[in-house]
């Protein structure tokens, strides 16, 4: 029951993630590049950068590994080499949708809590900077992928399928990896995140108390600009960290049990908890991947009005062709 289960519901969730995240990234992609929607371009980069990330994870891990390596299991998707190239790329799609995060985060902890230093780090130069490198870190990092896994049979004297290379998996080398891996990609995001959340909370309070013992009592309730635009701020920078912290705490969960209770190994059994446990982990994860631009339009009433005009766009130019049409000559 358990296995008919989570098969069904990989069958009918993953076609729906895709086809809702890879136009919903799109769109915010378009939209946050046309530069209209209030923000400063550097924080515009980090939001484009996360999206594309984001639109990586659609298009590789659900779309290419989920639906069509998973439905056409005899295609050239399944030769080896294609197959671990696939892999890696899954892995780096992931890393850079999590760290793409990361770096948006320490953004806005700079910007607001490290006054002196913010106009020297927060410019568009630099945030075109540290995505490049955290892009060049990632894909050199994850090149041990490679040697992770090895083809599961020679058919005609071509290597098919991929498999976990035991020898490499089962070395203390290996070992290593793996939890590096997870580090990496959870754990250390995670600390980093609630780290500069906290500070950035214990930043904003104070600076609130002493925005509010200056003006004083008589214009306590007139508008304060400065302290509107801090908050939608926050509310922004803490709406996509704590989404990232609950969406990716399953996946997470589920590995570190599953490898301290030594189940990790289910041996193809689809009815094993640990097998349910760590699709579970991943159903929940790549929603990650597919729910920032609904934040965007939640929290930022500018990027509402131009991902409405955006969405207008086509059907306003197919409405003037045909008028275009019906003129009389």
């Amino acid at each position: 029951m358990g296995q008919l289960t989570i098969l069904l519901i990989k069958e009918i969730y993953y076609p729906i993630l895709a086809v809702v995240g890879v136009p919903a990234n799109l769109m915010t992609i378009v939209t946050l590049s046309r530069g209209n929607c209030g923000l400063s371009k550097c924080i515009s980069i980090y939001m484009v950068a996360m999206a594309t990330g984001d639109l990586l994870v659609m298009i590789i891990n659900v779309m290419v590994y989920y639906i069509f390596s998973y439905h056409f299991s005899h295609s050239f998707l399944s030769h080896t080499p294609v197959c671990k190239f696939i892999l890696y790329l899954t892995v780096v799609s992931l890393d850079l949708s999590v760290w793409f995060t990361v770096s948006f985060t320490f953004d806005r902890f700079i910007i607001i809590c490290c006054q002196t230093f913010k106009t020297k780090y927060c410019t568009e130069r630099t945030a075109a900077l540290v995505i490049t490198m955290v892009s060049i870190l990632i894909f050199l990092k994850n090149i041990l992928m490679f040697f992770a896994y090895e083809s599961e049979q020679i058919i005609n004297k071509l290597w098919w399928g991929c498999r976990a290379n035991l020898a490499f998996v089962s070395s203390p080398f290996g070992a290593v990896c793996i939890w590096f891996h997870s580090i990496w990609r959870v754990w250390l995001p995670f600390t980093l995140i609630v780290l500069f959340n906290s500070l950035t909370i214990r930043c904003v309070l104070v600076a609130s108390r002493a925005r509010r013992r200056l003006r004083g009592h008589s214009s306590e309730n007139q508008s304060d600009s400065e302290m509107e635009n801090r908050r939608n701020s926050i509310i922004l920078l803490f709406t996509i960290s704590g989404s990232f912290v609950l969406l990716w705490l399953t996946a997470q969960v589920s590995f570190v049990t599953t490898r301290l209770a030594n189940t990790n190994k289910y041996q193809g059994d689809r009815t094993a908890p640990a097998y349910i446990a760590t699709e579970t982990g991943a159903l929940i994860k790549l929603l990650n991947s597919c729910i920032n631009t609904f934040i965007y339009a939640a929290t930022q009433r500018k990027f509402r009005e131009e991902l409405k005009k955006a969405l207008k766009c086509p059907w306003t130019l197919i409405e003037g062709l045909f008028k275009s049409e019906a003129k009389p000559i």
